[in-house]
């Protein structure tokens, strides 16, 4: 899991470099066609289908909606905010999992962990600030990014049984050439990458695709409620990498808040174990 998130870490880092050369509708689409083709001849590979009939349910149609979503948002935010505070606002996608698994899947989530969920959604409103002189509108973009992550993940959980991982990830790359289509058509301004830009992209592809591939086995090989609190690392990694590559320097109430959200998941990934090992 920490070599996940040291992996997506650094994907974010190059496509925000190369956000500096390139319209980010045309990172979209090369990131997206690369990530497929890896996934698709990963496939091929282990005699899976490209194409399976599943892929017409709703829970994989509306995977499909939130990973636009998620990819758009977050995507535009690491181009135009910093990548320390995008970051820390993604860390609240556990938080919106587990507030929509107790409504859309009835799980049980007590008062306690409701008012930690509360503490971490504050968390992200000190981060962004809002009437006040830091506030930046494309900070907004970070948190249509989690909001779309958090719905691919619960929708992912819904997802039929008979779609693997591998071909899941066709599908989530695949949604992104149309996305990053329909927002070159809105902004134009296509252009042959230059090989700084193109060197982005090829190393934000192969640190994705190894993040993602990382992230399953972790999940597959480890307890879930043991490995994932340590998708926080992320952002361990987005601070240092956003100080080196673009010196950021975090403020103060993007550290509180980062703080906030953290210490928010924690407590509540801890406290959802224990009451699953009281049951």
């Amino acid at each position: 899991m920490v070599a996940s998130m040291a992996g997506f870490a650094l994907e974010d880092m190059f496509i925000k470099s190369a956000a500096t050369r390139l319209p980010v509708g045309e990172i979209l689409i090369l990131f997206g066609l690369g990530g497929m083709v890896f996934f698709a001849a990963l496939a091929w590979a282990r005699g899976q289908a490209l194409l399976h009939p599943a892929i017409l349910s709703r829970a994989i149609g509306l995977r499909a909606l939130s990973e636009v979503a998620g990819r758009l948002g977050y995507t535009l935010a690491i181009a135009l905010t910093p990548l320390s505070s995008a970051s820390a606002i993604l860390q609240a996608t556990p938080l919106v999992v587990v507030a929509g698994a107790a409504v859309l899947f009835g799980e049980r989530v007590g008062w306690r962990r409701w008012l930690a969920i509360a503490i971490g959604f504050a968390g992200v409103l000190v981060i962004l600030r809002p009437g006040l002189e830091g506030f930046r509108w494309a900070s907004l973009l970070a948190v249509l990014g989690m909001a779309g992550f958090a719905g691919r993940d619960l929708a992912t959980r819904a997802a039929p049984a008979v779609l693997s991982n591998v071909q899941l990830g066709i599908y989530g790359f695949f949604m992104l050439i149309p996305t990053g289509a329909i927002l070159m058509a809105i902004t134009g301004g296509w252009a042959i990458p230059p090989a700084p830009a193109a060197r982005d992209i090829a190393a934000a592809t192969v640190f994705g695709v190894a993040a993602y591939y990382a992230l399953t086995a972790a999940m597959r090989l480890g307890e879930v409620s043991a490995v994932t609190p340590f998708r926080y690392t992320r952002l361990i990694f987005a601070m240092i990498l956003g100080w080196l590559a673009f010196a950021e320097r975090p403020d103060l109430p993007m550290l509180v808040g980062a703080g906030l959200i953290v210490a928010s998941g924690l407590y509540t990934l801890s406290a959802g174990r224990a009451g699953a090992a009281r049951r």
